[in-house]
């Protein structure tokens, strides 16, 4: 059975910086892995994804460059470092897992991921 349990989430300052770490059980981890958020009023938005036991990474426009996904196999932990916060990256974020070996084109849409945590929130604001 398939657990994910986040951790990281907080309230910080636009410009700020925080770590959000996603520690699991009973997955793969060279399968493709992804941040979700849900922000209020938008729909569910893929952040990141990375497979291949962490050599392949893909990003959303919104957050490349300031995001970085990477994963601690040894710990079963997946992180996702989040630099020059803006207030548009409040929500509520959420760690996936899919049973498939590497991340779909179109990963973003969620379709993939089997199993999902039950998220932590990240605020920014002044």
């Amino acid at each position: 059975q398939v657990r994910l349990v986040e951790s990281g989430g907080g309230s910080v300052q636009p410009g700020g910086s925080l770590r959000l770490s996603c520690t699991g059980s009973g997955y793969t981890a060279d399968n493709c892995m992804g941040w979700f958020r849900r922000t209020p009023g938008k729909e569910r938005e893929g952040v990141a994804a990375i497979y291949a036991g962490g050599a392949l990474t893909d990003y959303a426009d919104s957050v490349r460059g300031r995001f970085t996904i990477s994963q601690d196999n040894a710990n079963n932990t997946l992180y996702l470092q989040m630099n020059s916060l803006k207030s548009d990256d409040t929500g509520m974020y959420y760690c996936a897992v899919s049973g498939i070996s590497y991340c779909w084109q179109d990963w973003a849409q969620g379709r993939q991921f089997n199993y999902w945590g039950q998220g932590t929130q990240v605020t920014v604001s002044s």
